[in-house]
């Protein structure tokens, strides 16, 4: 069997940023034709959030490289700091807030994928009302 593979650096994935803090993609299905999952590193400012959504079809693995960050689990506050992650389970919504003074790096991978994007990720809040919540 032959595996193939495409090596793909954080600086040339388009930031996002239409639900707050920055999302980069950087493993997924349009970067590297991935189909069990995708992986992307956030990086939220002091003072910035990740709008609270859900993935009805996937779990997220969250971890922090860098910084402390709060993760609102079902409304529920979880802090982790550097070298520390959490599992977010399917259908848990969430939100992700740095009311720190450090930038946060997080690395995060959801699976297994949804059947279609469009159906991968349900926002309960838009980015404005995130921002209220810090």
């Amino acid at each position: 069997m032959t595996t193939t593979h495409k090596t793909v650096a954080w600086s040339d994935c388009e930031p996002n940023r239409r639900r707050g803090a920055e999302i980069r993609v950087v493993l997924g299905p349009a970067t590297v034709g991935s189909t069990s999952g995708f992986m992307g590193v956030a990086t939220v400012r002091p003072g910035e959030s990740i709008a609270e959504h859900y993935h009805p079809y996937s779990e997220e693995f969250l971890y922090v490289v860098a910084g402390r960050l709060t993760v609102d689990l079902d409304g529920e506050p979880v802090e982790l700091g550097a070298d520390e992650g959490v599992l977010i389970p399917i259908n848990t919504r969430h939100r992700l807030r740095n009311s720190g003074t450090e930038v946060v790096r997080a690395v995060f991978h959801l699976g297994p994928l949804a059947p279609r994007p469009e159906l991968g990720h349900v926002d309960t809040e838009t980015a404005e009302e995130a921002a209220r919540q810090r």
